[in-house]
């Protein structure tokens, strides 16, 4: 039984062909390569929404079948002046503060924010390392009793 699943492209190196995949649903990210892709690869990019199936390949997950549901979003207009060094082009909204007064946020919540923010801060850092960092700050916050 093949079971699709949705997800956001986390990292995709255009030259090599090959990225990961974080899903919706949690757990691991899946590996993903332009072969399994059922769209033209140019429109592959961190960000995108993508539908797929999980395979268990010899590595580890593995995405197949894959569709586009979201393009990325644009980072930058033609011409508009870039963003200062250090500083990302694009955060994700943040949710307001003054909304959630006195909420605790569940920790799926904080993983997904947390994901965020380390993705579009720092596009730098690899699935391993986000997934790392993301741990490390989620233990913190459980050890606190903040999720």
């Amino acid at each position: 039984m093949c079971v699709v699943v949705q997800g956001k492209v986390i990292r995709f190196d255009e030259v090599r062909g090959y990225g990961f995949v974080a899903p919706d649903t949690g757990g691991d990210d899946v590996f993903i390569h332009v072969n399994d892709l059922e769209f033209d690869k140019r429109h592959l990019a961190v960000g995108a929404v993508v539908d797929f199936t999980v395979e268990d390949g010899d590595r580890g997950l593995k995405a197949s079948t894959v569709t586009l549901v979201t393009p990325a979003p644009v980072l930058a207009g033609v011409g508009a002046s870039p963003a200062p060094v250090g500083v990302p082009a694009f955060l994700p909204p943040l949710p307001d503060a003054a909304s959630r007064a006195g909420e605790t946020p569940t920790e799926r919540e904080l993983v997904a924010e947390v994901t965020e923010v380390l993705l579009a801060g720092v596009p730098s850092l690899t699935a391993e390392q986000v997934l790392a960092t993301r741990g490390v700050l989620v233990a913190v916050a459980r050890s606190h009793g903040w999720v």
